[in-house]
């Protein structure tokens, strides 16, 4: 079985590869399958998001579909920015999401977050699974660590005992909300 990742995002790409390489014979990004389709991500929920993502680009490919839609959650910010996470202080923009971010956390001292992921998988009959996963830190103060993507750099994983920008690779796809949803499809796919 084929797989397009609903992607162009190749730190998100690698990782998703990483971990369902030994489910599905070859694995492909937009970029890859030279597919342009960058569908309005207008859902309330991270799970509605990825679901319409899925349903826009099947009608592109007939690969089956992967998709997710992930966000950071602080506590404090009633969930912010939550869906919003992407384009929260600038379109695609991560350091200017980060900054909004932490602006926003300076009088607070209620710092914890979670990242939440929403993954759907849609194949090429229309049957879609879905599966989420989660991880819960802290928002530090300053930005720690050179890896990762988006708020890695000010994530602090509370099970790793460091940020996510300090984490190695093999480190965050052990823990990551990203990884556990991916991994928790993988269980739901055993069954059917």
């Amino acid at each position: 079985m084929n797989l397009l990742i609903a992607s162009n995002n190749s730190q998100k790409i690698k990782e998703i590869k990483s971990i369902l390489k030994d489910r599905f014979d070859n694995i492909v990004s937009l970029k890859e399958a030279k597919i342009n389709c960058d569908p309005e991500e207008n859902g309330q929920t991270f799970y509605e998001n990825a679901l319409i993502k899925a349903n826009e680009i099947a009608k592109h490919t007939s690969f089956a579909v992967l998709a997710d839609d992930t966000g950071l959650c602080v506590n404090s910010l009633n969930g912010e920015p939550g869906v919003y996470s992407a384009r929260y202080g600038g379109d695609h923009d991560n350091a200017k999401n980060r900054n909004k971010l932490l602006e926003k956390l300076q009088q607070k001292s209620d710092r914890s977050a979670y990242f939440q992921t929403a993954v759907v998988l849609r194949y090429p009959d229309g049957t879609t699974f879905a599966a989420d996963g989660r991880v819960d830190g802290r928002i530090l103060e300053r930005e720690t660590g050179g890896n990762g993507f988006g708020y890695d750099c000010i994530f602090f994983c509370d099970e790793l005992g460091k940020s996510f920008g300090e984490a190695t690779e093999e480190e965050k796809n052990a823990v990551s909300h990203r990884s556990r949803a991916l991994r928790n499809l993988l269980n739901k796919l055993k069954y059917n």
